[in-house]
């Protein structure tokens, strides 16, 4: 399947667990599109931080850390890379997803993080994230928030972790991490996780991957954007 326009932005939001990653990898491996995941960019920064013991809530430090790390990273389609070598399996670690929230919290950081999508969404592509519908491309094409259940988010969650991990962590202890983080991200002050007004919402708690992929691009394709 081919976009139909030039410069196609696809908008994909969900909580933690919910699949957006995986299928914005998919819709955009099926429409030749690269995939702009902006949480690693959060996590980047969280990553940063915490390999300089510098706390994920306080503001100006984080800005601190950034200054001097941004000019040395590069976001690619393919993940994000400091000093030329991919730290992006290093970025999905369970630990650095937990700090990620915190300084996705942060105002002056997603500031300063914004202008960094938005330049690099004009090319076209898929992006996800948690306000990409509605604060970093509300003028996407086309808009998805894709949801599940909160246990079933967990258990997608835990399957990601490599065996050490999962002996110590319990499926319990995701289920209060996931509350927690879904809590955070939804009461921020600034650019809250919300589901745009226009977006199309998918429960993919009992769904396959290929059947959500299916979905969106019946979507695309009844809007005239891909054929």
């Amino acid at each position: 399947m081919k976009p139909l326009i030039e410069g196609l932005q696809i908008a994909i939001d969900g909580p933690a667990g919910s699949g957006k990653g995986t299928m914005a990898s998919q819709l955009a491996a099926a429409l030749g599109l690269p995939v702009l995941d902006t949480g690693l960019l959060y996590r980047f920064a969280a990553w940063q931080c915490l390999q300089q013991a510098v706390a994920v809530d306080d503001e100006y430090a984080v800005l601190n850390v950034l200054e001097k790390a941004l000019p040395r990273m590069q976001w690619r389609s393919e993940g994000v890379f400091f000093d030329a070598k991919d730290c992006t399996s290093t970025l999905r670690g369970e630990d650095v997803g937990l700090a990620a929230s915190k300084v996705a919290a942060l105002p002056a950081v997603r500031r300063l993080l914004l202008d960094v999508q938005q330049q690099l969404a004009k090319q076209g592509c898929v992006m996800d994230g948690r306000d990409i519908g509605t604060v970093v491309l509300p003028q996407a094409h086309v808009k998805f928030f894709l949801t599940a259940s909160l246990r079933e988010r967990a258990r997608r969650r835990w399957l990601q972790l490599d065996e050490q991990q999962r002996r110590q962590r319990s499926m319990d202890d995701l289920v209060k991490d996931m509350t927690a983080r879904d809590t955070r991200d939804s009461k921020r002050q600034h650019a809250p996780l919300q589901r745009a007004n226009d977006a199309i919402v998918i429960d993919s708690t009992t769904m396959r991957p290929d059947e959500v992929l299916d979905r969106m691009l019946r979507v695309l394709q009844r809007r005239g954007l891909a054929h």
